[in-house]
C-alpha cells in the first residue's frame, strides 16, 4: 500500500507540475491584456473584474479542463476590448496593437522570471532548498513556465485571427493593404485549426524539435 500511495502522489505531483504553470501563464496573459486596454482609457474588462490575478476570472472551464487531463492545449475567456472607449490621444488601431502584444509580451517577461530561478536555483545545494527531491521538483516547475510561456507567446504571435498576432499585424498594416488582410483573415479559423491538427494528421510535430532543444538549455542552465 505505502507503494501504490507513493506512485499515486507521483502521478499527481506530474500533473501540478504541467497545470499549474499553465494555469498561470494564461492568468498572466489575459491579465496583461485587460490591464494595457485598462490604462489606454478602456474600463470594459475592468467592470467585468478581469483586471486581475485571480485564475478564476480568466479561465474557461474546457480550456482549463484539457491541461488537467494532460491535453497539451489549453485556453482562457478572450478579454473583451472596445477601441472606441481608448483615450483620445491613442488611436484604436495602435490602441488593439498594445493590447494585443501585451499578452506575449507578459508570457516573455514571465519566462525570463523563471529563467533567472532556475540559474540561481543551479547555483544552489540541496541542503539550501530542504533536500534534493524538492531541487528536482523546483527546478521542473521552472522549467515548465518557462517552456509554457515560450510556447504561449509564440503560438500567439502567429499572425492569424483570432491570434494576438493577427492584431498586431492590424495595427501595423498600411490603410491600402487592409482589404487584402480582410479577405485573408476569414480564413483565420481554417487556418489555425490547420496548425493545430496537421501534426496528428502527418504524424510529425513540428514543435518537437525546438522543444527539446529549449529543455535542454534549460537543463543545461539548472545544472550549472
Amino acid at each position: 500500500m505505502p507503494g501504490e500511495a507513493m506512485l499515486i502522489f507521483e502521478n499527481i505531483m506530474e500533473q501540478l507540475i504541467w497545470f499549474i504553470p499553465v494555469i498561470l501563464s494564461l492568468t498572466v496573459h489575459e491579465w496583461a491584456h485587460a490591464w494595457t486596454a485598462w490604462k489606454l482609457g478602456d474600463d470594459t474588462s475592468k467592470m467585468l473584474g478581469r483586471v486581475s490575478l485571480d485564475p478564476l476570472v480568466h479561465l474557461d472551464p474546457l480550456g482549463t479542463l484539457l491541461p488537467l487531463l494532460g491535453f497539451p492545449i489549453g485556453w482562457a475567456k478572450p478579454v473583451p476590448v472596445n477601441p472606441v472607449r481608448f483615450r483620445k490621444q491613442v488611436s484604436m488601431s495602435f490602441g488593439m496593437l498594445l493590447t494585443a502584444a501585451a499578452g506575449p509580451f507578459s508570457n516573455l517577461l514571465l519566462a525570463g522570471l523563471a529563467y533567472g530561478m532556475l540559474l540561481a536555483l543551479g547555483n544552489s545545494t540541496p541542503a539550501a532548498i530542504a533536500s534534493e527531491q524538492i531541487l528536482s521538483v523546483l527546478t521542473r516547475f521552472l522549467m515548465m513556465i518557462v517552456m509554457i510561456n515560450i510556447l504561449l507567446a509564440g503560438f500567439n504571435l502567429i499572425p492569424i485571427p483570432p491570434l494576438d498576432g493577427s492584431r498586431i499585424v492590424e495595427g501595423l498594416i498600411p490603410p491600402r493593404f487592409r482589404p487584402l488582410w480582410a479577405n485573408v483573415a476569414r480564413w483565420g479559423p481554417f487556418l489555425l485549426l490547420g496548425i493545430l491538427f496537421l501534426p496528428a494528421l502527418i504524424g510529425y510535430n513540428v514543435l518537437s524539435m525546438p522543444l527539446e532543444w529549449l529543455a535542454g538549455e534549460l537543463s543545461k542552465a539548472a545544472a550549472h
